[in-house]
């Protein structure tokens, strides 16, 4: 079941330092969100903060609130690994774990998280996730190969069967497509759009183009300068945004004059 996700009045510190200040944004069950705007804006920041994975870096915290389904992710009683299995995360640029299978890839997640699953089960969920990223039929009969055999393009549909095999609610993409080439950025493309019918998904996108395409909504986040936190300036229909936005920097940035 795909979840809603509901961000209220949120700021990302790493140490002192304010990356992301005030954002709130609701982004409904299957659906695209795109978060569009100039580097260092914090859309990836503020990505890593629904799966909690910018804790990872030291001094990261956030205070405000990020909720699924209306439980806040960042509750005492929440479990950051649990949040991860729930909110899937593909990121820039593919990483299959290079000693292992295309297979040992696409179960990577569900072992580490459970431990055991039979063989046939196993069989059955590498078929059912490759089916789902759009790749069993260009990899089936070569499942023992190393992941890191794949083309780039497959390599990140690998990686996007590596995080529907844990049955996540919500999928987020960080600029999934900016090392790949046309015709991959096509296929991944292509996927969103199905992959949509089961998940949340929200996406960092540097490509205009991209986001147009690929999404329902999109967020522009701008900032006023260098050390400066990153804000979102405003959020609509895709439509809207690239059509009629309601703030002239949205359009500028649209239309290609600044960033």
């Amino acid at each position: 079941m795909s979840k809603r996700i509901e961000v209220e009045n949120l700021n990302v510190f790493y140490g002192k330092f304010l990356a992301v200040e005030g954002v709130s944004l609701t982004i409904e069950p299957r659906t695209v969100t795109a978060f569009i705007g100039p580097s260092g804006c914090g859309k990836s920041t503020l990505l890593r903060t629904l799966n909690r994975m910018h804790e990872v870096i030291p001094g990261a915290r956030v205070d405000g609130r990020v909720a699924i389904d209306g439980k806040n992710l960042y509750d005492l009683d929440v479990d950051p690994v649990l949040v991860r299995r729930q909110v899937g995360m593909v990121f820039q640029r593919p990483n299959p774990f290079p000693t292992m299978s295309i297979k040992e890839n696409v179960l990577a997640g569900v072992k580490l998280n459970n431990g055991r699953i039979s063989r046939s089960d196993a069989d059955d969920l590498v078929e059912k996730s490759l089916k789902g990223a759009n790749l069993w039929k260009e990899v089936k009969d070569r499942l023992d190969r190393p992941g890191s055999s794949l083309s780039g393009g497959q390599q990140q549909r690998l990686c996007i069967a590596r995080a529907i095999a844990v049955s996540p609610d919500v999928l987020l993409m960080d600029e999934p497509c900016s090392a790949l080439d046309p015709i991959s950025t096509l296929a991944i493309e292509d996927l969103i759009e199905e992959l949509k019918r089961d998940y949340t998904i929200v996406i960092v996108t540097h490509n205009m183009q991209q986001a147009s395409r690929v999404s329902d909504r999109t967020a522009f986040f701008n900032i006023a300068g260098t050390g400066l936190p990153g804000r979102l300036i405003e959020v609509d229909d895709t439509a809207t945004i690239f059509e009629r936005p309601t703030e002239k920097s949205t359009e500028d940035y649209i239309s290609g004059r600044f960033g």
